[in-house]
């Protein structure tokens, strides 16, 4: 059907540009902690709980995704999606205080699930299975992309114009990728089924995916414990400075954005339960050394970069395996009900993080060794999950040769 998109790269291009969005509207609440504590007067030990909302919200509308992914027009879901997120992005910058925050970024993320879960399921149709691998890997590069440049940008946004002016900015992108997906894609509706409610349950039913789902938790929560409290850590504990924020975030996307495809090769050479087990050690080092103990090991920078890319590594293992577990004809309802896992993780981790942390009258964060300890406990669960999961899947390729 006659289309502005021509070419599977064009498509891939938007499904990218989809994530990147999604990906900087996740990221930016996190690392403006300190600028809506003054602005709004936010709890600095509240930021895990606002985190916490969209994540918890976007878990909820992968849910519904996961039930009707199959049934719908991709296209006009993702058109949907994309504008219900935009309006409530648009939203969080009339916030006013803590409760009008937390709604707008409700109502933002339970659009965020469907658009990223339809976004993958769009090139997983599109693409054929031996393109696949670097189409998902141009997709996946949209979070060190969002590290790079779209975080950055939003800080100092923030910086020169107030904390409502990313949240403007990003809500204007939203809607305008909105209005593109609206005049390039055609309609995408050969996968559609009537059956997907029971697909899922034949899905949850065998033993590989609750393995999978279960990994994702303990790897999501350990990261999230202290994700949404790494910028007022850095700046209020450790005294780093608000005008530099941006070229922390810039130089730990930059090395993350090279780390994730090493990692990404060496899953592809030695297994991606070797890589894991190598980034979990050295995550231990970096969160002991870098949380847990009253002198860091490490200045602001290194221990930064070294936190992503210990994280970042431990994902790229984590979610190679996963592309192994579902059937080709579960792939949709799988996508959607991990999205979903990941996002409710999150929100655990992050919510769990929040009632943890207390502050001072400075704003200095109290608890943070707690909070770094258990992350560590449930990071060193991965790979002993991912083993798991290795051998089944093991037990099930030699049953069908």
């Amino acid at each position: 059907m006659p289309s502005p998109i021509r070419s599977e790269r064009a498509l891939v291009a938007l499904v990218a540009l989809v994530q990147f969005l999604n990906i900087v509207n996740f990221m930016m609440v996190a690392p403006l902690g300190p600028d809506l504590a003054r602005g709004i007067g936010l709890p600095t030990s509240a930021i895990g709980t606002i985190a916490g909302s969209y994540t918890l919200a976007a878990a909820a509308g992968s849910l519904l995704a996961a039930n009707w992914l199959d049934r719908l027009d991709r296209r006009s879901v993702l058109i949907t999606a994309l504008g219900g997120q935009a309006i409530g992005t648009l939203a969080a910058a009339l916030s006013w205080d803590m409760p009008s925050l937390i709604a707008a970024r409700l109502a933002g993320g339970l659009f965020a699930g469907p658009a990223s879960s339809t976004a993958l399921a769009v090139v997983m149709d599109a693409v054929p299975a031996h393109r696949r691998g670097r189409a998902m890997g141009t997709v996946m590069g949209a979070f060190a992309a969002a590290s790079v440049l779209g975080v950055p940008a939003g800080l100092e946004l923030a910086r020169l114009a107030g904390w409502p002016t990313p949240f403007l900015a990003l809500g204007g992108a939203l809607l305008a990728l909105a209005a593109v997906a609206a005049w390039a894609l055609p309609p995408l509706r050969a996968h559609i089924r009537t059956d997907a409610g029971h697909r899922i349950i034949a899905l949850i039913q065998r033993g590989e995916p609750p393995l999978a789902f279960a990994m994702i938790v303990v790897s999501v929560m350990a990261g999230f414990l202290l994700i949404p409290n790494l910028s007022t850590f850095y700046q209020l504990n450790l005294g780093y400075p608000r005008e530099w924020l941006s070229l922390l975030y810039l130089v730990g996307g930059s090395v993350t954005f090279f780390t994730m495809h090493l990692a990404g090769r060496l899953t592809d050479r030695l297994g991606a339960l070797t890589v894991a087990v190598t980034a979990g050690v050295a995550y231990q080092l970096v969160a002991f050394g870098g949380f847990v103990v009253s002198d860091p090991w490490l200045p602001v920078m290194g221990l930064f970069v070294a936190f992503m890319v210990c994280r970042s590594s431990l994902g790229v293992s984590m979610n190679t395996l996963v592309t192994h577990v579902p059937w080709p004809h579960e792939r949709a309802a799988f996508m959607s009900l991990k999205t979903a896992t990941q996002h409710l993780a999150g929100a655990a981790g992050a919510f769990l993080s929040a009632g943890l942390l207390s502050e001072t009258d400075s704003g200095a964060l109290v608890g943070v060794p707690t909070v770094a300890g258990l992350s560590m406990v449930l990071a060193a669960s991965q790979p002993a999950l991912m083993a798991m999961l290795v051998r089944r899947l093991k037990i099930n390729e030699a049953a069908t040769t």
